[in-house]
């Protein structure tokens, strides 16, 4: 019972520690490989090109460079841009979505819009915006390939895993304590017991006639140095025994 709560505490640490590692490894795989915020060209602020989009939603963020370490406050210009597509093609819906900074060494890129394509082809893109101060600034035209749905499910893993220490840790405490109060008379031992009898079973013996002779003799003497007997009475009944022989 006692190896029971150690497992139990290795589990639940290496829990914490498979949690932990997940949780760095989406977090990288969201910024460097999953995240294709470029994938269909970029606009340069101010400026105009034609791209060719696919069908479907896809994301407008703005993207710069920085001298510094950029934060979450990290501030965004006044920007606009217009889509218009060719001829024969649908207007496309923009709906304003600020999403979140996302910044690689002095790379930074916010979600800004996104757009619902209604049908592929090409359109033509025109940006503009108040950014004077910005470095090289640009409007990427993309999607979010994120797995924040895997942030969660590390983040759950990580709870688990400390429900599971706690858990483990009350268990080994209480396993320690119930060892300590165990009374001599509860152990269990696995040794037989012994027996109070021989082997071969009781053993008997048969005096022989000079022993009975020897014994009536040793009585004799002890009742004459008792004085129950005087030395004559010793000596006729010594002879007594004797003579029967």
């Amino acid at each position: 019972m006692r190896l029971a709560p150690r497992i139990a505490i290795v589990v639940s640490v290496l829990t914490l520690i498979a949690s932990v590692l997940g949780f760095i490894a989406v977090l990288v795989l969201n910024t460097f490989v999953l995240d294709e915020y470029d994938a269909y060209g970029e606009v340069a602020i101010p400026g105009s090109t034609s791209l060719q989009l696919p069908e479907g939603e896809m994301t407008v963020s703005f993207h710069t460079m920085t001298t510094g370490r950029p934060t979450s406050g990290f501030p965004i210009p006044d920007l606009s841009f217009s889509i218009t597509p060719t001829a024969g093609l649908p207007e496309p819906k923009v709906t304003e979505n600020i999403g979140g900074t996302t910044a690689v060494n002095s790379d930074v890129r916010v979600r800004i819009w996104t757009v619902d394509i209604p049908k592929a082809g090409t359109y033509n893109v025109q940006a503009d915006g108040a950014v004077a101060g910005y470095i090289n600034p640009h409007l990427a035209f993309g999607h979010d390939s994120s797995r924040n749905w895997l942030l969660w499910l590390f983040g759950g893993l990580f709870g688990l895993g400390l429900l599971e220490l706690f858990v483990a840790v009350t268990w080994s405490l209480r396993a320690k304590k119930k060892a300590r109060l165990l009374e001599p008379d509860e152990l269990v031992t696995t040794d037989p017991p012994i027996s109070t009898l021989a082997p071969d079973g009781p053993s008997s013996f048969t005096p022989t006639d000079q022993g009975v002779r020897l014994e009536q003799i040793r009585q004799l003497a002890a009742l004459r140095d008792s004085g129950a007997l005087t030395e004559a009475e010793y000596t006729a009944e010594k002879r007594r025994i004797l003579g029967n022989s």
